[in-house]
């Protein structure tokens, strides 16, 4: 069925979406959970909620990270700090979730950035969420991450509140999100800051 640009806001196939996104959350134990398309834009639509400055990011992370940074123009440094699993970026209340898949692992009033990327615990192709203390975080960052649009009446009958980005997750990666979901087990392997290389000695970072 093709949908009209009226219509699509209550196109039944984006409940699927909600449903995984309620899953992520009893996951994690985190009160809400907001699907996007990948962890970098995850970070990216905390940045531009929080507005933080002055932030501090490991001198080993991927190299998406400190060009999200650049890309919002916003003020930054590297650090030595070594990291497991996830880390904090420093000066916020953003966490780097990419490489972390654990239960219950949410840390209250944090705003933890997945990834469902294809080399991940849950490999959805491609994929992430945001864990966030909140209803209204979860309504501001679903509405940034989906063009500032909300699902309770067709967009072109909103009066859009927010800036808003084409980050959301499509019906199909939710539904083979939760399909995974039911088997997926825990990670073999600890990731940590040594399993990437050190951003300071490229060139695009001097």
């Amino acid at each position: 069925m093709i949908y009209s640009h009226t219509e699509w806001n209550i196109n039944p196939k984006f409940e699927i979406v909600k449903e995984f996104e309620k899953r992520i959350a009893e996951y994690y134990n985190s009160p809400f959970a907001v699907a996007t398309d990948s962890c970098t834009h995850s970070i990216e639509l905390c940045l531009r909620y929080l507005k933080p400055n002055n932030i501090k990011i490991p001198t080993r992370t991927y190299i998406s990270i400190p060009f999200t940074l650049m890309k919002l123009n916003l003020s930054w440094e590297f650090v030595d700090d070594s990291w497991k699993e996830e880390y904090v970026l420093g000066g916020t209340s953003i966490i780097d979730g990419a490489v972390s898949f654990k239960p219950n692992s949410y840390m209250p009033n944090t705003y933890k950035c997945l990834s469902f990327q294809h080399k991940k615990m849950l490999s959805l192709g491609r994929g992430g969420a945001i864990l966030c203390p909140t209803e209204k975080d979860y309504g501001v960052l679903k509405a940034m991450a989906h063009d500032g649009r909300t699902d309770d009446k067709p967009w072109g009958e909103q009066d859009i509140q927010y800036i808003g980005y084409h980050y959301y997750m499509t019906p199909e990666t939710a539904q083979l999100g939760i399909e995974l979901l039911k088997n997926v087990t825990e990670p073999t392997k600890e990731w940590s800051s040594e399993d990437y290389p050190y951003l300071p000695d490229m060139k695009v970072f001097k």
